[in-house]
């Protein structure tokens, strides 16, 4: 069993892919992402049992990994920090705007592609994105500008708030390996940092 020594609590389209790349580089991995719970479909009972209080069940998703980025870890950063305090946690960031354009467009094409599903079809991460992110971050308002730069940037300010300077790093991935290197304590690679936002819908 591992143990979770990285925990992202940045919201989708921040550059989670590509920080979720940087932290496997680095050693720290496997690590999850909402790419991941595609895969593994029958994890998303136990995310919504942890919705519903079972913080025990977060261990089990993820024990076999060494960090956690995008969703559905961002929603539980908070019982996450609490069940692995000597894990450090990254806060992924990007201009309010640059976002909600990002995410809207994501959302669209989320809403498009579940609108055209045959019936019958595989599950998907549907459940949990509608639940998680759709009803309890956004209030179901996905794509009001106003609203969904208000929660984005409130949730970047709890963050920062509730967390001691040393345990938490700030950080947008244009900047590279420096910050994150320094942060996590280990050697900057002589390789570029990844950028892998392709703006492909990995929500569903």
């Amino acid at each position: 069993m591992r143990r979770v020594k990285v925990i992202g609590a940045g919201f989708h389209r921040t550059g989670t892919l590509s920080l979720r790349a940087a932290l496997e580089q680095l050693g720290f991995g496997p690590c999850y992402h909402m790419a991941e719970l595609r895969r593994h479909l029958e994890h998303a009972a136990s995310w919504l049992a942890a919705a519903d209080g079972d913080v025990g069940a977060l261990q089990e998703i993820l024990q076999d990994y060494a960090a956690a980025v995008d969703w559905p870890t961002c929603h539980f950063w908070r019982q996450l920090a609490d069940l692995y305090p000597d894990a450090k946690i990254i806060l992924t960031v990007r201009d309010p705007d640059q976002w909600f354009d990002s995410h809207c467009r994501l959302m669209r094409t989320v809403l498009r592609l579940r609108a055209t599903a045959a019936e019958g079809t595989p599950a998907t991460t549907g459940p949990i994105i509608k639940r998680l992110m759709v009803q309890d971050t956004f209030g179901g308002r996905i794509v009001s500008r106003t609203h969904c730069t208000s929660v984005f940037e409130r949730h970047t300010e709890q963050v920062r708030a509730s967390l001691p300077p040393e345990r938490l790093l700030t950080f947008n991935v244009a900047e590279g390996w420096e910050p994150l290197c320094s942060f996590l304590d280990v050697p900057v690679p002589d390789v570029e940092f990844p950028h892998l936002n392709t703006g492909a819908p990995v929500l569903v």
